[in-house]
């Protein structure tokens, strides 16, 4: 490709033209030698006729300088004008179409000229948001939140395209737009990025009467059933201005090995729950004045070995009576509001009991929100120890690193739980994995922490099948106890490594720090999850329950 001239190069062309022709200039005394002898060479002519003869040549010259235009705008329109001329030197005639064309083609760039400096603009004041403030007092700019910031990205996004759009516009044919469909494609969907936490919760206020008491009564299931049941036990203490207390270790639960308690109080800014040992230490008498049971008759899913328990720790009992008496024919119980719990649960005594509440159909919407329905000032108040968030953390930080998704796979017992549903939960393992790997291509993450109770020949066919991009995706799961490794070392320290219901605890503290869960429909332990990453604002637009939205692709046959 011809490279254009630089300005040595011109010189070095000048360098080299200049002395071919180069001739140097006459002195003056050359010159007037030169002048006087080519005047001598002049005819001798007479004056007159000299100046005649300059007269005429000059008018002459005039004449035809006057008469050739004539003479040639006369042959010209004579000649047709400017459509005798050939096509190919006839100047373009501006037509009305091409009028409008050159007027909407100005017009688009105009326009996405202006679009282009909004553009400039948005940017700039987003880069100043970002940027790091200078180490001044004046300094009160506040730093710009990750939704703040992927807004006002798409908010740009969005702009380019409508830059695209009007710069299109003119090369459109007719009335349709060819390209808003294409256009639309480029913009980013949710993809896995996390859910943002509402800015406006509904919430109750807990201010507790002085030495009116609420004891918790739990039942039903596992752990998990019963963190559930406690919360709403907290959601009814704080509608009847009661201090919860937390049940006992003989008759439930050792909740404070796995819940931090003075956590909730401390979020409340109030005292609002106690331990069954505070209780006791502040009351001479342990007695439950009044018992109320939610749903069903008495004794309110009791059986005589729980009752036992109640007695052997010195509690004592009186009447138990139903709150809705009709509701115990039904297979569900009815839906009830805050007003109902008020009417039917307040009362003058100073210690009730109210059980069992995990089957209670209470303001689901209000307890479902993020963070609760009561008033606080963290993220969540039912959480996790500190022995077991940093001990999660540990383990995050030693396996799976920053981005990986949570796995609760149930199985044991699962199958026929599942199959007696309307719509069955449990679903075949190469299925399975098939669903999971829709969400390793989302979510791009490197690693699975799986949580299961599933035999090791189940676990094996998963991770088998979890291949995707021609290599395995690792599911993780949390090794045996072992000295060398130091991950665990504060639990054992402590005389808690080993326990079933902390090893559950820290399964799901694992599960909720996750940047993706799946979990299994039904499970209470994969609600609770889903409930800590609501509070903590963990959760993601992929978060979902396994193969949710498809039946499993085979069906056994019931007994």
């Amino acid at each position: 490709m011809d490279r254009e001239p630089s300005v040595s190069d011109e010189d070095d062309d000048l360098e080299t033209l200049v002395p071919q022709n180069h001739t140097k200039p006459p002195s003056p005394s050359s010159r007037s030698r030169a002048s006087f002898s080519i005047s001598g060479f002049r005819p001798a002519l007479p004056s007159s006729a000299t100046s005649l003869g300059r007269v005429l040549w000059s008018r002459r010259y005039l004449l035809i300088c006057v008469c050739l235009p004539v003479l040639f705008i006369i042959l010209f329109f004579s000649l047709g004008g400017a459509s005798s001329l050939p096509a190919s030197i006839r100047l373009p005639s501006a037509s009305p179409a091409a009028d409008l064309a050159s007027s909407r083609m100005r017009e688009a760039e105009l326009h996405a000229l202006y679009l282009l400096r909004s553009q400039r603009s948005g940017l700039l004041s987003l880069f100043n948001r970002t940027a790091a403030p200078e180490p001044t007092n004046s300094s009160t700019a506040a730093p710009v939140s990750l939704s703040d910031l992927q807004a006002a990205l798409l908010s740009q996004i969005k702009i380019n395209r409508e830059i695209q759009e009007a710069l299109l516009s003119t090369h459109h044919s007719g009335a349709g737009n060819a390209t808003e469909d294409a256009l639309d494609l480029d913009l980013p969907g949710p993809g896995c990025r996390r859910r943002e936490l509402p800015y406006n919760r509904r919430t109750i206020e807990w201010n507790p009467k002085k030495n009116r008491y609420l004891f918790a009564i739990c039942l039903s299931g596992q752990m998990s059933n019963h963190l559930i049941c406690l919360e709403k036990h907290m959601f009814f203490a704080a509608l009847l201005g009661r201090i919860l207390v937390v049940p006992s270790q003989k008759v439930d639960y050792q909740y404070d090995r796995v819940l931090d308690i003075n956590h909730i109080n401390e979020c409340i800014g109030r005292k609002v729950v106690i331990t069954y040992e505070e209780f006791v230490d502040k009351r001479k008498k342990v007695s439950i004045d009044q018992f109320i049971c939610y749903v069903g008759s008495p004794p309110c899913y009791m059986d005589e070995d729980h009752i036992k328990k109640l007695k052997s720790v010195g509690i004592s009992m009186g009447k138990i009576e139903a709150a809705w008496p009709e509701d115990a024919k039904l297979k569900e119980p009815k839906k009830r509001y805050a007003a109902d719990i008020t009417a039917k649960f307040t009362t003058d005594a100073e210690v009730l009991a109210v059980g069992e509440l995990f089957y209670a159909d209470a303001e689901e919407e209000w307890m479902m929100q993020p963070g609760g329905p009561l008033a606080h000032k963290c993220r969540t108040l039912i959480q996790p120890s500190r022995l077991i968030m940093l001990t999660a953390q540990r383990f995050v930080q030693t396996f799976l690193g920053g981005n990986y998704i949570a796995l609760h796979f149930r199985r044991h017992g699962f199958l026929k739980f599942c199959n007696v549903k309307k719509e069955s939960c449990f679903f075949p393992i190469p299925q399975a994995a098939g669903c999971i790997l829709r969400i390793i291509e989302k979510a791009n993450a490197p690693v699975i922490y799986l949580s299961t109770d599933a035999a090791g020949s189940e676990t094996n066919l998963l991770q088998s099948l979890i291949v995707f991009n021609d290599r395995q995706v690792p599911l993780v799961r949390r090794p045996e106890h072992e000295g060398s490794e130091k991950w665990d070392a504060l639990l054992y320290r402590k005389h808690m490594g080993g326990d079933d219901q902390v090893e559950a605890m820290l399964d799901k503290t694992i599960c909720a720090l996750s940047n993706v869960f799946i979990g299994s429909s039904g499970s209470t332990f994969t609600e609770d999850i889903f409930r800590l990453r609501r509070g903590w604002g963990s959760m993601s637009y992929c978060d979902e329950y396994l193969c949710q939205g498809e039946p499993p692709n085979y069906i056994a046959e019931l007994e």
